[in-house]
């Protein structure tokens, strides 16, 4: 049974497809989607582009450090350093300090690959933007920005 706006009592707000939640969702599905095709070419995983980020805002370096900060397993920073020092994006040392940490840092290649992954990222982002008018677009940027840094991402 519907009300005169066509909506069922269970659900007074609206269907689930309109809500933040349900459209964010499926618009970041589609967006990973497109940026993981678009790192591929450099033989990347978007999680290994994130650990290059983390690196390269100087937020951790050590591996234990990094799988805080990415929100992931400590086991999962190991095996997405093993191949970025394979590309020869990252190098590990040894702290001198503490021998038991492993210490991450970008290489020359790795910021070259950061960088060509974020001009792909802000290609991505005009294609998923370009239906919205200049002034929408800014607006959409603040407010994602104001709900990172709520979350606690970088932004």
């Amino acid at each position: 049974m519907k009300d005169v706006k066509g909506q069922s009592p269970a659900d007074p707000a609206g269907p689930l497809t309109s809500t933040l939640t349900f459209r964010l969702g499926t618009l970041g599905a589609i967006a990973t989607e497109r940026f993981t095709e678009a790192v591929q070419a450099h033989g990347l995983k978007p999680k290994q582009v994130g650990l290059m980020a983390v690196l390269a805002a100087g937020t951790a370096d050590s591996q234990q450090d990094i799988a805080r900060t990415m929100g992931v397993a400590p086991s999962l920073v190991v095996s997405l350093a093993d191949h970025l020092e394979t590309l020869g994006a990252i190098r590990r040392e040894r702290d001198p300090n503490d021998r038991r940490r492993q210490v991450l840092t970008l290489t020359d290649r790795g910021h070259t690959l950061l960088a060509e992954c974020t001009t792909a990222a802000h290609t991505l982002d005009a294609a998923l933007t370009e239906a919205l008018p200049p002034a929408a677009r800014q607006a959409l940027h603040q407010a994602l920005t104001t709900l990172a840094a709520q979350a606690g991402l970088p932004t």
